[in-house]
C-alpha cells in the first residue's frame, strides 16, 4: 500500500493518559489541558470516561470536565462509554462520541473488565445499538493486539476476529493497542496482515505504548499498511493500570515531529502541543515523557 499523505492525530491524553495517574489531577487542570488542545489544531480529542469511580477514580468528575470545556466546532470530543449506563451519562454530558474497548486476550478481558471476550462484546451490543438510534459515532477499541501482561503473545487471528465483531456492531473505526508497548514492526506487520484480511484499512487506528521505544517504528509500519488514523497523547502521558511495567503512550509531540519529516499533512501545530505537553507534565511534577517536549524546550 502506499504511505498515506495525510494522517489524523487521535489525541487519547485526557483520558487514557491521565487516567493512569495515581494522584489526582484537578479537574480544572483537566479543562485546562483539553481546552489548550482544542487550540493545536487536533479534530479528535478524547476528554473523559464514564465508567464507574470504583474501578478508575481518575475519571470521576467526567461529567463536569464535559460541561466546563470550551468546545470548539472543528473538535470532536470522545468519550468511554463501558456499558449502558456510561453511554446515559455520555448523552447527558453531550458527547458527539462514543467508544468501547474489547481485548484480544482472554485473560486480559476479565482482569481488566471482569468478563469474557465473548461477554464482553455481548454487554455492548446495548450501547452499539443506542449509539445507533441516536446517530452517535461509535469507536472501538482492541487492546492487546500483540502481546499480553498474563498471556504472553496473542495470536493475530484473535485480534482479527475482535475487531471484525466490533466493525459489525457499528464501530466506525477500531483502534488496535499494543497495550503493554511490547510489539516490534514484525509484530506489527502479522497484527494488521491478519486483521486487513477483515476489516478495511480506512477503518482502522493503531494505538501504541513506547514501554520498549518501539512506538514509531510500529507507526511507520502501519502507515505502510495504509493506516491513517494514530492516537497519541500528548507528553506521552498514560499507562495500563491493568498492564505491569506498561509506559506511556506515544508521545503526540514525537509523532508530529516524525510525520511532518516526512511531509506527511496533519494540521496539527507541534509547537502548540508541546507548550501543552509542559503545562500538563508541570501539572504532574515531572518533565514530559517525550523526546521532542524535552529536546526542543519550553
Amino acid at each position: 500500500m502506499t504511505r498515506p499523505s495525510h494522517v489524523t492525530l487521535y489525541e487519547v491524553g485526557p483520558r487514557d493518559g491521565l487516567q493512569a495517574e495515581k494522584a489526582t489531577v484537578a479537574t480544572a487542570d483537566k479543562i485546562a489541558l483539553i481546552d489548550r488542545l482544542s487550540q493545536t489544531g487536533l479534530r479528535f480529542i478524547e476528554a473523559a470516561s464514564f465508567v464507574s469511580p470504583k474501578w478508575v477514580p481518575q475519571m470521576a468528575d467526567a461529567s463536569e470536565v464535559m460541561a466546563a470545556i470550551a468546545r470548539q466546532p472543528y473538535v470532536t470530543y470522545p468519550v468511554l462509554t463501558p456499558n449502558l449506563q456510561g453511554y446515559t451519562g455520555a448523552m447527558m454530558s453531550h458527547a458527539q462520541s462514543v467508544a468501547i474497548f474489547a481485548s484480544a486476550s482472554e485473560t486480559f478481558s476479565q482482569k481488566n473488565i471482569n468478563c469474557s471476550i465473548r461477554e464482553s462484546l455481548d454487554r455492548f451490543k446495548p450501547v452499539a445499538e443506542a449509539a445507533r438510534n441516536d446517530g452517535t459515532a461509535l469507536r472501538g477499541y482492541v487492546s492487546c493486539v500483540a502481546f499480553c501482561p498474563y498471556e504472553g503473545r496473542i495470536a493475530p487471528a484473535a485480534v482479527a476476529e475482535v475487531a471484525a465483531r466490533l466493525a459489525d456492531l457499528g464501530c466506525y473505526e477500531i483502534s488496535l493497542g499494543d497495550t503493554i508497548g511490547r510489539a516490534t514492526p514484525a509484530d506489527t506487520e502479522r497484527v494488521l496482515e491478519a486483521v486487513l484480511k477483515r476489516v478495511e484499512a480506512a477503518k482502522l487506528a493503531v494505538h501504541f505504548h513506547d514501554t520498549y521505544g518501539q512506538a514509531l517504528a510500529n507507526i511507520l509500519t502501519s502507515l505502510d499498511y495504509g493506516i491513517a488514523t494514530v492516537d497519541a497523547s500528548v507528553g506521552g502521558l498514560g499507562g495500563c493500570p491493568y498492564a505491569p511495567g506498561a509506559s506511556g503512550n506515544v508521545a503526540t509531540e514525537d509523532v508530529l515531529y516524525m510525520l511532518d519529516g516526512m511531509d506527511i499533512k496533519t494540521d496539527v501545530d507541534i509547537d502548540k502541543i508541546i507548550e501543552t505537553a509542559w503545562f500538563i507534565s508541570d501539572v504532574l511534577g515531572r518533565p514530559p515523557r517525550s523526546k521532542t517536549a524535552v529536546a526542543q524546550g519550553r
